[in-house]
């Protein structure tokens, strides 16, 4: 099997609770991708597409970390955070922008932003980001969880790379592995073409969707070949889910 990027260790709050990320873009899709990626973190997320509504989250939410879209109609990302500093809070934020002129950036973090991210980017830098800058703002510490993976007779090591079902070894390229771990972290849970091609292909991937369902054939025959029981189900229209064997 191909060797894939080492995953990194999960977060938590100190306290070991789930790490609280708010999402502020007026582009409802783009936050919803992003929720998305830092859901399969393991981390609690709330999202909103205005200021106002930011501000009004970022109260009963109590977020360690606030994604934010700098270009927003009304109260736009730099008075959202200003908003939240003159108000005591100390929260971490990640600005979003679509500008790259140096001065915009300068503006973004000597208003009291901690760091930030320009458009077009990868979900995977946007997750990275966060998790250094939680990290080093003390706001969640590296916590334990089994690296292990089991639906039914199939296991999963996210440490050792290692996968077998029924104690026999299956070899997976790196991106059958992503895809396959995508799919046990959420057992019994129906996840779209689309959610697939954004979580183990990137958001910005311009492939065709037909991708998903040629990997799916491909682990289909490694995790089910010999005569085994199927496990990973195709819902028509919907898109697949994984289950133990009946």
């Amino acid at each position: 099997m191909s060797t894939p990027t080492a995953a990194p260790a999960p977060l938590t709050r100190p306290d070991g609770s789930p790490v609280r990320a708010l999402v502020v873009d007026d582009e409802p899709s783009l936050g919803e991708l992003i929720q998305m990626a830092l859901r399969y973190e393991g981390w609690q997320v709330e999202t909103a597409t205005d200021g106002a509504s930011a501000l009004g989250k970022a109260r009963t939410f109590q977020p360690d970390v606030v994604v934010l879209d700098i270009m927003m109609p009304g109260l736009d990302g730099l008075e959202v955070l200003r908003r939240l500093r003159a108000g005591g809070d100390e929260v971490a934020v990640l600005f979003l922008t679509a500008k790259d002129a140096v001065n915009d950036r300068v503006i973004g973090l000597t208003a009291g932003g901690d760091d930030y991210v320009t458009k077009p980017f990868s979900l995977e830098e946007v997750v990275a980001r966060l998790r250094a800058l939680l990290r080093r703002t003390g706001r969640a510490v590296t916590g334990y969880t089994d690296p292990v993976l089991r639906v039914g007779d199939l296991m999963l090591d996210e440490e050792s790379y290692e996968v077998s079902r029924g104690g026999t070894p299956i070899d997976l390229t790196a991106k059958e592995f992503e895809l396959l771990r995508y799919l046990m972290r959420n057992p019994r849970r129906v996840v779209s073409k689309l959610q697939i091609l954004d979580r183990v292909w990137s958001y910005d991937f311009e492939g065709r969707s037909s991708i998903v369902e040629i990997y799916i054939s491909y682990l289909r025959k490694k995790i089910e070949g010999d005569g085994m029981p199927p496990m990973i189900h195709t819902v028509r229209g919907v898109g697949y889910l994984i289950k133990p064997a009946s």
